[in-house]
Parts: structure tokens; C-alpha cells; sequence
């Protein structure tokens, strides 16, 4: 298996429940490296730009007011198959539907606020890390 490298964001729902830690802990266990990570408020630009795909759709405007309302905790996981992992440990987005156990079952408080992003594919990683090292936040 590869060593690879993904972008996981800890949503403003989780950073203000103090749960940063017990989330961390999460990628650890599961042989997931912490290899950089930063605290940030996001304004609105850079919200936007990060969610730009949505841009015009019904959600967009409360993604990004949601996005801005607390500090998110940006971090690199590296490790072996490390996207697929990250999403397996994830959850399902709807935390309705994520297997008991999974970050979104324990600490999602809707699929709106649901704890964490990760970078669905070896594409969107890179673009996600891309993004952000541009905007130096991570």
C-alpha cells in the first residue's frame, strides 16, 4: 500500500465542543500521521474559494456562514491509503448514516454540522492542500 498524504478539516461545530483532541486521537489509532496542522478562522473569501464547487447551489450561502463561525483546525494526514482511511473513519457525511464508532456517529450534530472534511480522492487532496498552502493556512 501507498504512503499518501490527504486534507482533513475539523469543522467549526467540533472546535468549539473542544473535541480537537479526542478527533486527533481518532487518526492516530488508526496509524494516521499529524504531519501539519493549523488553527484558522476562514472568512468569507477564503470559504468560498474552498467550497467553490457549490457555489450556486441551495446550501451554499449557510456552508459558508457555517465555515466562518469558529476557528477550523486544517491538518495534512499522511500515512498508508491515508484517503481512504480518513474517510472510513469519517463516516458517512449524513451522521444519521455513518457506522457507530466513525468521527460523524460520535460527534456530528447534523449532516450540516458533521464534525470534519476530507479530501475524497487522490485529485481533490491535492487540490485541497494546493488551495490552502496557497492561501498559507497549512
Amino acid at each position: 500500500m501507498a504512503i499518501e498524504r490527504t486534507l482533513s478539516i475539523i469543522k467549526p461545530d467540533a472546535t468549539s465542543r473542544n473535541l480537537i483532541g479526542k478527533i486527533i486521537s481518532r487518526f492516530e489509532d488508526n496509524n494516521l500521521k499529524v504531519v501539519a496542522a493549523k488553527l484558522i478562522q476562514l472568512d468569507q473569501a477564503k470559504a468560498g474559494g474552498f467550497y467553490a464547487e457549490h457555489d450556486g447551489k441551495p446550501f451554499f450561502r449557510t456552508l459558508i456562514e457555517y465555515m466562518t463561525s469558529a476557528p477550523v483546525l486544517v491538518q495534512v494526514l499522511e500515512g498508508e491509503s491515508a484517503i481512504a482511511k480518513n474517510r472510513e473513519l469519517m463516516g458517512a457525511t449524513n451522521p444519521q448514516d455513518a457506522a457507530p464508532g466513525t468521527i460523524r456517529a460520535d460527534f456530528a450534530e447534523s449532516i450540516d454540522a458533521n464534525a470534519v472534511h476530507g479530501s475524497d480522492s487522490e485529485s481533490s487532496a491535492y487540490g485541497d492542500k494546493l488551495f490552502l498552502r496557497a492561501r498559507r493556512n497549512c
